[in-house]
């Protein structure tokens, strides 16, 4: 790869505004291969230097990947003129190239992962690769006795939608009837259109697993953080 100014490579580390780098950089804070460099336009190999801000080394990547705990009342755009979107969750000097793997409903929260690789997006979404997505809901209404059974076997929706088999657990009934559903698939509003085809209405859904990623629960609604490279070695063994 190119070499890479020193403070574009730290801004792109999401290590802090361009200005905010350079001031880092100035102060020694920064170091390069064990020794500090304090000028901002010092070039750097990315893929082989090793850069460190306070004495933690900052890792690169080409691609860039994060997890983002979908609040409600936003929806999964890049952009749009009426509505909130999640990437206006992201400060504005790192939206550049990015977009959401799938979507969340407006009123869904929960995991969505915004990056900038197509091909792990395509290969996540391909119904051919049969990921699967964990949500949890919360419903009303009482669902029919062989509910668990019709997720299993797949259901013909009113419409004509056909859903493939999926997995449908009661988790609590009191106070409110809580479950969790598992697909291979994500037709529009599916999780609440099968619940519905079994004597429910969702009123709160949420996100927790995409593949061998989970939502991590330390992160609160809008929140984001990168992935982790063990997450992301999940993710890209489910492609």
């Amino acid at each position: 790869m190119p070499q890479m100014r020193l403070d574009k490579l730290l801004s792109h580390l999401n290590c802090g505004s361009r200005k905010e780098v350079q001031a880092l950089i100035r102060a020694g804070r920064v170091s390069v291969d064990g020794t500090v460099q304090k000028d901002p336009a010092f070039k750097v190999d990315p893929d082989r230097s090793q850069t460190a801000v306070d004495g933690t080394v900052q890792r690169y990547r080409a691609q860039r990947y994060y997890m983002l705990n979908k609040p409600m009342g936003v929806i999964t755009a890049s952009r749009d003129e009426r509505h909130d979107t999640v990437l206006e969750l992201f400060p504005a000097e790192l939206r550049r190239g990015l977009f959401a793997v799938g979507r969340l409903d407006k009123d869904t929260e929960g995991l969505l992962l915004i990056t900038d690789d197509g091909a792990l997006s395509h290969a996540l979404m391909s119904p051919n690769r049969h990921v699967e997505k964990e949500y949890e809901a919360v419903v009303d209404g009482a669902l029919a006795a062989d509910a668990v059974l019709r997720f299993e076997q797949g259901m013909t929706l009113r419409d004509g939608t056909e859903c493939k088999p999926a997995k449908l657990e009661i988790l609590e009934t009191e106070p409110e009837l809580r479950v969790r559903v598992t697909l291979k698939e994500g037709k529009y509003h599916q999780v609440k259109r099968m619940i519905a085809a079994v004597g429910g209405t969702v009123t709160a859904l949420k996100r927790l697993r995409l593949g061998g990623l989970w939502l991590d629960k330390t992160l609160a609604p809008g929140e984001f953080r990168e992935l982790t490279q063990e997450e992301l070695e999940k993710l890209t063994s489910q492609t």
